[in-house]
């Protein structure tokens, strides 16, 4: 971490510290569904704080369509951040002007302010100079604690990182840490588990890895444009015929970077799209013409098995089949159980990311046993493909 700005190099007492928090909360009847991003930068709010800083939470909440819309205020989910955090939480009707400048003005140190949602404005969004400005007016030092915010250029994000003091918050230096270990400075061997229905939502996903990684497990639905392009005869099952081409490519690229493919050998078929339909497991040159891959077989969960064995380092994104329908769900919840004893026992360091993901660990009775679990999203998979993310690149010491 010594290439980022912590807040172990932050003097915050008698600041005024602007803390960008994710705060998109999913909500049910009016109340908080979920407080795990809550509980994620607890520790931050709480530690500045407690170093006598003034904490003003900056954050986003939905999307609203560049002005006030009352669903979208931040003001219903302060309660939810004052249970969690365990300190009163002040809240101010907007997020610059006078009203933001005025509660601003009225903290000790200490204290804990919510402003209004970032995205009433419109200039959020577009990094605009002069609004990240006004928000740059209200805060002497500026603490980046959202990472599944970080792979957009906005004001609250990355522009407030060009005009202020800029440190990463203790959620972001956990998830920059962990990613650290398992691409950037990985212990090898490493192998990457893909999933989820579409290759064409993943390419830059698997062309970074292959060169990255030493053995790449593909399953789900884009496992079935693999073995089509392969000449496997998949009968029914969902595939990107179109995209034959580009597996072949991207095969090719793992065989020059040795990297080694790891394709379903067997597959568990069914003939109707729905939970508990009657399947059977068939070997891939035996597929029946009327029916769909649902899930890997038992042959290649042994060998999936087998290559969580060989490998020091894991990174996961997306289901090996569809495993919100059980039984399809085998597949996955074993080879998570797998992964998860495996890290138990000290002998993998186990990354995995994404919402099905998340999900699918969830599923299976051990998100809390993997050595990390990232609920960002589109951060956690631009950051897989390689991609540089600017409200990290701006924490960046140069």
């Amino acid at each position: 971490m010594s290439a980022f700005r912590t807040l172990d190099s932050a003097d915050v007492k008698g600041k005024r510290v602007l803390c960008r928090v994710d705060l998109n909360l999913p909500m049910a009847d009016g109340k908080v569904a979920d407080d795990t991003r809550v509980r994620a930068v607890a520790p931050t709010i709480r530690e500045i704080a407690d170093k006598g800083g003034k904490v003003i939470l900056l954050a986003h909440f939905g999307r609203p369509k560049g002005g006030p819309e009352e669903k979208y205020s931040l003001r219903q989910i302060v309660p939810t951040v004052s249970a969690v955090v365990g300190r009163t939480v002040a809240f101010a009707e907007d997020c610059i002007g006078p009203k933001a400048e005025a509660a601003v003005a009225a903290m000790k140190d200490g204290d804990i302010l919510c402003l209004e949602n970032t995205r009433f404005h419109k200039e959020e969004e577009k990094n605009d100079p002069a609004f990240t400005a006004e928000l740059a007016k209200l805060g002497d030092i500026w603490v980046n604690d959202a990472f599944s915010a970080a792979h957009r250029a906005h004001a609250s994000t990355e522009g407030l990182g060009h005009k202020l003091p800029a440190y990463a918050g203790r959620s972001m230096q956990a998830e920059l840490e962990a990613l650290s270990r398992a691409l950037e400075a990985p212990t090898k061997p490493v192998i990457a588990i893909v999933g989820g229905a579409k290759v064409s939502t993943k390419i830059d996903l698997l062309e970074n890895l292959v060169a990255k990684v030493d053995a790449l497990v593909i399953g789900g639905g884009m496992a079935n444009t693999f073995l089509h392009a392969q000449g496997v005869a998949i009968g029914k099952s969902l595939a990107e015929k179109d995209l034959a081409p580009t597996a072949l490519r991207i095969i090719d690229k793992a065989n020059e970077a040795n990297c080694a493919i790891i394709l379903p050998v067997d597959a568990t078929v069914a003939y109707h799209f729905a939970a508990n339909s009657p399947s059977h497991a068939y070997g891939l040159d035996a597929i029946p013409p009327d029916g769909m891959i649902l899930d890997v077989g038992p042959q290649s969960t042994v060998r999936i098995h087998a290559a969580i064995d060989d490998a020091a380092t894991l990174v996961w994104n997306g289901p090996l089949g569809a495993f919100e329908m059980p039984p399809f769900d085998r597949g996955t919840v074993l080879a998570a159980k797998y992964a998860a004893g495996r890290t138990r026992a000290k002998k993998l360091i186990s990354v995995a990311g994404g919402g099905d993901t998340v999900a699918a660990l969830n599923q299976a009775g051990v998100a809390s046993d993997f050595t990390y679990v990232s609920t960002a999203g589109g951060a956690f998979l631009e950051w897989m493909e390689g991609k540089p993310l600017p409200g990290v690149e701006v924490l960046k010491i140069r």
